[in-house]
């Protein structure tokens, strides 16, 4: 699952306003079939995958080009079917296929049981018209070579290379995506979502799980298609407003706290956390700013399968921050940490490469084709920019610099997209939305959740008693209920809930396999 942009990577104009245009995009798909066939997802629940084809261009209704978008699917174990439920697992840029092998069992339990679980591939991702600015991976590992991406707190010159960096980019982008750049926006995603909806037939009305992004991608199509809506999650809420106008300073009022959760949480395990060494949370969390400070001007060499490998300011920093979506990994991290404290250089060496070797959750520049259309402007002045960034330094000490290069490279944007939101996310939905939002996110706070909330009537915000991004990563039987009840009947939980999670964070235990025994014996 992913996430709200991707700061792991450092290691789309219209007039879509409540819009008019093509706003029955289906006139002839409930004539189109989807042809459905097996296929491997590398999970433990049979799949099935298809392709559908959509306009390419929702603005020109004279034209006939199309995309097909992939599509797969998990079949419901039990019948009558209850319909498809979708699922967008975040980014932008997360193709949903491993997230969906990965969660399966947890989802298909969290839905009931009686609905598909479909993922639809978005533009610019996987094989749909892939967001891609470089020929080959090679020219992309030169780049990031040439023009990395720099924490802006690195040093007193690095808000200015990234400025310089972030120009090269958008114009390397343009060059190659300047055909297919432009239809990548989460408003041509809406009408895409309305296209396979209308094709898999039933009652016309849309079930869907939004995750992080997902959650921009959900309000976007609620307050798009307010009558077309049967039941959908926000889960892990961004700031709508902010992403579109390429602000997201709600982002980070929480990410502090998070890692004051670790501190604390640490304390209160000594026995899983190394860091502990009879200190308060206090002290841990300043030692932890100290070695941040220390690592700034004195880079650390890992020794990684046998090569010493630079992590600096920016690395550090950036995979401290990273950690904090995950409370499941917070026991490894903490002795990660206490290894470089105490010298330990080749153990941490270890658990770099252990975190540095996986596969990436998104494809490597559709989030900026996505994120930076969606924002796109031509006005954006120097002192702007630079007072936006302050107040992202003053809102997060741990997190505010990280991903400074995101919001640069979406000011430098020169793709103009074929149709982007404008509008203000207030709606009324045929049937209201269930919001989720943890106790401390650090990228999507429950703040988020209950703002987004007072656009969309009726909607009821669900507090999940969790550290870490967003509520699968927890488990809680009380969620689960939640969610279960919502999809099978439309029932929302109390406004003010608050799901207490059924795990802990540093016990290395996501907590799923006790709910989903819990769930199977509750629908017995």
């Amino acid at each position: 699952m992913y996430h709200y942009f991707n700061v792991l990577c450092a290691l789309l104009i219209g007039v879509a306003q409540g819009t008019p245009l093509l706003r029955s995009p289906t006139h002839h798909a409930r004539n189109q079939q989807i042809q459905w066939s097996p296929c491997e997802a590398n999970g433990t629940l049979a799949t099935e995958c298809a392709t559908f084809p959509v306009p390419l261009d929702y603005t020109n209704e004279a034209s006939n080009a199309t995309l097909n978008l992939e599509l797969i699917r998990i079949r419901a174990p039990n019948s009558p079917s209850k319909g498809s439920v979708f699922f967008n697992f975040g980014g932008p840029g997360d193709n949903g296929k491993l997230s969906l092998a990965t969660y399966g069992p947890m989802l298909q339990a969290a839905t009931g049981g009686y609905h598909d679980l479909v993922v639809l591939t978005p533009r610019g991702t996987g094989n749909t018209i892939l967001f891609s600015c470089y020929a080959t991976d090679e020219e992309r590992a030169a780049a990031k070579t040439l023009y990395p991406e720099l924490a802006g707190n690195a040093s007193d010159v690095a808000l200015g290379y990234n400025n310089v960096s972030s120009g090269v980019f958008a114009d390397t982008c343009y060059a190659t995506q300047n055909k297919t750049g432009q239809y990548m926006t989460s408003a041509f995603a809406a009408r895409d979502y309305m296209r396979v909806l209308d094709a898999l037939g039933g009652d016309g009305l849309l079930r869907y799980w939004g995750l992080s992004y997902g959650t921009v991608l959900g309000a976007t199509i609620a307050a798009m298609f307010p009558d077309r809506i049967g039941r959908v999650i926000l889960d892990g809420v961004a700031n709508p407003h902010e992403f579109y106008q390429n602000r997201d300073l709600q982002m980070l009022v929480d990410t502090d706290k998070v890692l004051t959760g670790f501190c604390e949480e640490c304390v209160a395990t000594p026995d899983k956390c190394p860091l502990a060494r009879d200190r308060s949370a206090a002290e841990i969390e300043e030692a932890i700013y100290e070695l941040i400070d220390h690592v700034k001007f004195n880079p650390l060499l890992l020794p990684v399968a046998g090569t010493p490998v630079l992590v600096d300011y920016t690395t550090f920093k950036t995979q401290i921050f990273s950690v904090l979506y995950s409370p499941t990994g917070w026991d490894d991290f903490s002795t990660f940490l206490d290894n470089i404290m105490t010298g330990k250089l080749e153990e941490a060496g270890e658990y770099f490469a252990k975190i540095s070797s996986g596969p990436p959750s998104l494809d490597a520049e559709a989030q900026f084709g996505i994120k930076c259309s969606d924002s796109y402007r031509t006005d954006n002045s120097e002192d702007e920019v630079l007072e936006l960034i302050k107040q992202r330094h003053e809102l997060s000490r741990i997190g505010g610099d990280v991903s400074d290069f995101v919001l640069t490279r979406c000011v430098e944007w020169k793709i103009k997209p074929k149709e982007r939101y404008t509008g203000d996310f207030q709606a009324t939905t045929k049937n209201p939305l269930l919001i989720i939002g943890n106790t401390a996110d650090p990228v999507t706070p429950l703040a988020a959740a209950r703002n987004v909330s007072a656009g969309f009537a009726n909607s009821v915000v669900l507090e999940h008693g969790s550290y870490g991004h967003a509520s699968l990563g927890q488990a809680s039987l009380c969620t689960a209920k939640a969610t279960r009840a919502y999809f099978m009947d439309g029932t929302l939980p109390e406004p003010g809930t608050k799901c207490e999670i059924d795990t802990t964070p540093f016990s290395g235990d996501n907590g799923w396999e006790k709910v989903l025994k819990e769930l199977a014996t509750d629908s017995q």
